[in-house]
């Protein structure tokens, strides 16, 4: 007997929409077509057939790969994101630093103490 196993958790489910292809698949395959397609009919008269479909392939390339790639659960675009702000915009080296909060008391206690000393002194000063 066949044994098909279904995932429990079905929020990696996407669903498919045309061809067996999700919404972003679609858009992003039509958007490769679009660009593609004609770039290769208007250069192949000038270029030749071998560096118009080079070409075409170049431009249709990182279409696919925006449609296709996923890590982590990440799309392609949030992927290049996170490694250009980890990478070039925060710093490489993050010193672990915390607030002390026993230090704030001390300074808290100090500073009433301090105000003690000079109501005391008024008060002196008054009497």
């Amino acid at each position: 007997m066949a044994y098909v196993s279904v995932p429990k958790d079905l929020n990696r489910v996407k669903t498919k929409l045309a061809l067996n292809l999700t919404r972003r698949q679609l858009i992003c395959f039509s958007a490769a077509g679009l660009t593609g397609v004609p770039l290769y009919l208007f250069t192949r008269s000038t270029l030749g057939n071998d560096l118009a479909a080079l070409l075409m392939v170049m431009v249709m390339l990182p279409l696919f790969a925006f449609a296709l790639y996923e890590k982590d659960g990440m799309p392609l675009e949030a992927f290049i994101g996170n490694f250009i702000r980890v990478r070039f915009l925060y710093p490489r080296i993050r010193p672990y630093q915390t607030d002390n909060f026993y230090r704030l008391l001390q300074s808290e206690l100090n500073l009433r103490k301090e105000l003690l000393a000079r109501a005391k002194k008024k008060a002196k000063i008054r009497s």
